[in-house]
């Protein structure tokens, strides 16, 4: 196709929106809505955008940042104004085409957009325009044809009563002759009853000198949708999700309640693993195949090797080999990464440490800024207490360690392979490899504790001997 450039129109206020944020910066799916408007541009071959901004307009440059030319709308006064502040830069192209579209649609896919393009050119058009039949097209401008094709884009202030019956209405997104467009805005003018500079009148001055304006109906209609408001912000998120599950389902990967499952764009999930509902995968995580994932799991920008299972757990930025265990209720903050047969149990938080192959934490612990090596076993209770409160500090358990349930690792530690730690320990020097450390108080037994209590019996003391 020949060379192309897209405007984005991005300046509005969107006060039914009730927030500060500018609204096509209101995340679908995790990402702004505005992002999913260029990342369909970008599957349609656009090579080039114009982003037309205006409220908080640095806002929105910071979170896009670079690759886009950027125009500044000061005044809201229609979309034909917006594009007209686009003219100048408009004017470095002198053939291909020019998609108009706006910033709040993100539900329009890129296929779309490709489509659109190719009519337009095969066509021979000088403007093709999308459209979608609405049960209820309230609000937006309606497609009047005649037996020539195209007579007029009509808004619905604008129109008449018979013109308000019509259902074939206009999504807003165009395809433009570039030498065309450049012409027709020069003419535009407030002549409306809003006083505004309508788009739409490009293509009046197209139709009145007999140029092809061709349409392209969209098979659904859904993806003409604008937010406006947060029901139709959730509405979109809705969709969204659907979208991107039945291409996971479609891929060999098993969704037991779609409607309660949340998976975004980039995620990557292999065949035969299973997602149960409160499933919640965000960002680039990566997970395996024939992993069992859920219910009521968050993983946030991680890489989930094969046969893994996790359940009722959050995992953010985590590393998880193959076959490993984790959960109900484990924590992987940033920095874990678990070897092949790792398991991590309940209630268990571990934070930038290495736990290595067939290691286990069961229950209760915590371990962080550790490297673990293999075979080892922390029972419940452990903790690593890697932080003075000024500094952290480091904690290395060798292969094959046992460490006692209820254990105080206080850091920089080293414990040696095949150690073993008494349970209810609090350790601070380095345990030799083989050594069995134990750090706690002598036991006293005080017989007769509950006669004495009682003021009935005398109080005997002992010690355990066998303790020290």
């Amino acid at each position: 196709m020949p060379q192309s450039v897209a405007v984005v129109l991005a300046a509005g206020l969107g006060t039914r929106m009730k927030s500060n944020m500018p609204k096509v910066l209101h995340r679908v799916a995790g990402k702004p809505m505005i992002q999913h408007v260029i990342n369909s541009l970008r599957f349609a071959d656009v090579e080039n955008i114009i982003l037309v901004l205006g409220y908080q307009a640095e806002r929105v440059e910071s979170v896009l940042g670079a690759g886009f030319q950027i125009v500044y709308q000061k005044e809201q006064l229609g979309t034909g104004h917006a594009v007209l502040q686009a003219l100048p830069l408009l004017q470095q192209y002198s053939s291909g085409d020019c998609l108009v579209v706006c910033g709040d649609t993100p539900l329009l896919r890129g296929q779309t957009l490709k489509r659109l393009r190719e009519k337009h050119n095969e066509a021979g058009a000088k403007a093709t325009i999308l459209t979608a039949l609405l049960s209820d097209p309230t609000g937006y401008g309606r497609i009047i044809k005649n037996a020539q094709g195209v007579e007029k884009i009509v808004e619905e202030k604008d129109a008449a009563e018979e013109e308000k019956a019509v259902r074939e209405i206009n999504t807003g997104a165009y395809c433009f002759s570039i030498e065309s467009l450049k012409e027709k805005l020069a003419l535009l003018t407030p002549a409306n009853a809003q006083g505004e500079y309508y788009l739409t009148d490009v293509i009046k001055y197209l139709v009145e000198d007999g140029e092809k304006v061709d349409t392209l109906l969209l098979t659904d209609p859904n993806e003409a949708m604008g937010i406006n408001n947060r029901r139709q912000l959730a509405e979109a998120e809705v969709q969204m999700r659907r979208r991107i599950l039945e291409k996971l389902m479609d891929q060999g990967v098993t969704v037991i309640n779609p409607d309660h499952t949340y998976v975004e764009e980039e995620v990557v999930i292999g065949k035969d693993t299973i997602l149960y509902p409160g499933v919640i995968l965000e960002g680039k995580t990566r997970i395996g195949e024939n992993c069992e994932i859920g219910p009521n799991t968050r993983i946030v920008d991680s890489i989930i090797e094969d046969d893994v299972v996790i359940n009722y757990s959050y995992l953010f930025q985590a590393k998880v080999a193959k076959s490993c265990t984790i959960g109900p209720y484990s924590y992987l903050r940033p920095g874990t990464v678990l070897a092949e047969g790792v398991k991590v149990g309940d209630f268990v938080e571990v934070k930038n440490s290495y736990i290595g192959p067939g290691s286990k934490v069961p229950h209760l612990s915590y371990v962080g800024d550790s490297t673990v090596g293999k075979g080892v076993n922390i029972g419940a209770g452990t903790i690593t207490c890697n932080y003075d409160g000024v500094n952290k500090y480091p904690t290395y358990i060798g292969d094959g360690a046992f460490i006692g349930s209820n254990t105080n690792l206080v850091a920089p530690i080293t414990v040696g392979e095949g150690a073993y730690i008494g349970a209810g320990s609090t350790v601070n020097k380095d345990i030799p490899a083989g050594a069995l450390a134990v750090a706690r108080g002598k036991q006293r037994n005080i017989e007769n504790w509950k006669s004495r209590a009682q003021g009935t019996g005398k109080e005997e003391v002992r010690e355990d001997k066998n303790h020290d």
